[in-house]
């Protein structure tokens, strides 16, 4: 019990009391992201986001996130990776998966959540940190949404260098980093 509570006030100090209080107590999976920046670690959700959480272990335990890029860093909003090879090719990825977002989760500051094309059930890859809590991504009355399905542990700090990196335009593609942000592992467990 005590643990927990030391843990909620750290993460609380860390990420901001809004950004945690709607996960379930019981720690989740943890994902450790190796970057070119250092490491990031997130704790996903599977009761919140089965569907979710299942795809995206699928992506990890295949190796299909190493050795990608990080292709869409804008400071104070988003950092987004896992579809884009260092060549800024994009990786064929799997079928899509349904959305999840009438779990009540929002993007706040420290969550990751699924990235997806205009229609609703288009995820397949692609992932996105907050780096600051976006209302205008949760499930609205006139939107989707976009799928929250874990909250990053540890890291934030690098997720933080990550936004500052110059971007530019590259083809039709806007906020690619000049010099490339790597991801270079995605491994379950820490």
């Amino acid at each position: 019990m005590r643990a927990t509570h030391r843990r909620r006030s750290f993460l609380s100090a860390a990420l901001g009391a809004s950004a945690i209080t709607a996960f379930p107590e019981s720690p989740g999976p943890v994902v450790t992201i190796r970057t070119s920046h250092g490491i990031v670690r997130i704790e996903l959700h599977p009761e919140i986001a089965p569907k979710t959480v299942a795809n995206f272990l699928g992506y990890v335990e295949s190796g299909f996130y190493d050795d990608t890029v990080f292709h869409r860093v804008i400071e104070n909003f988003v950092v987004q990776g896992g579809g884009f090879t260092p060549e800024m090719a994009i990786k064929p990825a799997g079928k899509p998966v349904r959305i999840e977002t009438k779990n009540g989760m929002q993007n706040e500051r420290g969550t990751v959540a699924m990235a997806r094309s205009w229609g609703k059930d288009t995820a397949t890859s692609q992932f996105f940190f907050n780096l600051q809590d976006n209302s205008n991504l949760d499930r609205g009355a006139r939107r989707f949404g976009y799928t929250v399905f874990g909250r990053v542990v540890e890291g934030m700090d690098v997720l933080d260098r990550i936004s500052r990196v110059q971007t530019s335009r590259r083809g039709p593609m806007e906020d690619v980093p000049i010099l490339p942000v790597f991801l270079e592992s995605a491994r379950l467990g820490r």
